[in-house]
């Protein structure tokens, strides 16, 4: 992510994600094939997460198109296979969605979509 929202939301998603028991593993990663937001590890599964920081749900979701998800897919293949220790770990794609909140002083609302390429 390129905007200082961005960023922001980036860190905020990993905040989450720690307090849920999830280790991050690496952030920002660009390969040729694309760019992984967040890379995760709970237990023996791999997360490719894409953080998404939107003024409404419905823009962050528009913004997750079939592309997007073609690029997840290809960037986190060229990861793994640069990662051969994560070769025998499940992997999975999940979109953190932050939109908002209610007023100007709350934080912004999170949003966990778990599984979201398959």
């Amino acid at each position: 992510m390129n905007t200082l929202a961005g960023r922001r939301g980036e860190e905020q998603a990993c905040r989450y994600l720690r307090r849920r028991g999830y280790r991050i593993l690496a952030r920002n990663i660009r390969l040729a094939r694309g760019e992984l937001d967040i890379i995760a590890r709970r237990g023996e599964l791999i997360v490719f997460v894409e953080v998404k920081a939107h003024q409404t749900r419905e823009s962050g979701l528009m913004a997750v198109s079939k592309g997007k998800c073609d690029r997840l897919q290809s960037a986190a293949a060229a990861w793994l296979a640069a990662h051969p220790e994560a070769a025998n770990l499940q992997c999975r794609f999940d979109l953190i969605m932050l939109t908002p909140g209610a007023t100007a002083w709350l934080p912004p609302h999170i949003e966990h979509m778990k599984d979201i390429i398959r």
